[in-house]
């Protein structure tokens, strides 16, 4: 999920996450519906943030489900651990410091975000043919697939499947919940 105003770097205002951290909390509800479920966490999920806003470059911020400890559904402590990689200087492009357990900092942009993934790529904008088709078999698997979303400015990227949950616009947050519904229901995806 791309941040285009979202602090790369410097002192998150946790009290101020909508304004002052550059809407932070629309990436951080994103987060949480990627990862969280209502009573744990998603397996083998990955979330990557990526951080444009203030002067400098982009900084990229992983979380892996697998390898996550003390993340829970609160938007404040989840704050608390990305101000806490915030502070540090951004790693150079292309490399990713693991900060705390399942927490990974890189520096870089969606271009390199998109150049590292080995997957099918969904670019989700509202003005696209529909995502879902059908219900497909139970045995279906789908394999490896990452979604593209942005923050409240529109998002200006040529690559990926462009596809669409429908034609009025979602949160980030809520397409995440609704893609997750769509796959663990074997609902079949047009890519």
């Amino acid at each position: 999920m791309v941040g285009s105003r979202a602090l790369a770097k410097g002192k998150l205002p946790l009290n101020d996450l909508a304004g002052g951290a550059g809407r932070m909390d629309v990436l951080i509800r994103a987060l949480m519906s990627s990862i969280l479920t209502s009573h744990g966490m998603r397996d083998d999920t990955e979330f990557t943030m990526i951080l444009l806003g203030g002067p400098g470059p982009a900084r990229r911020i992983k979380f892996v489900s697998n390898e996550l400890k003390g993340i829970h559904a609160e938007e404040r402590a989840v704050a608390g651990k990305i101000a806490a990689v915030i502070k540090h200087p951004i790693p150079p492009r292309g490399h990713w410091i693991e900060r705390s357990p399942g927490i990974y900092d890189g520096g870089g942009d969606l271009d390199l975000t998109l150049d590292e993934w080995n997957c099918t790529i969904v670019n989700l904008n509202a003005d696209s043919k529909p995502l879902y088709k059908g219900v497909i078999p139970n045995n279906f698997t789908i394999g490896e697939i990452g979604f593209i979303l942005g923050d409240d400015k529109m998002l200006k990227c040529d690559r990926g499947i462009k596809r669409s949950l429908g034609a009025r616009w979602l949160q980030g947050h809520s397409c995440i919940s609704v893609i997750h519904f769509l796959i663990d229901e074997g609902v079949e995806l047009q890519l």
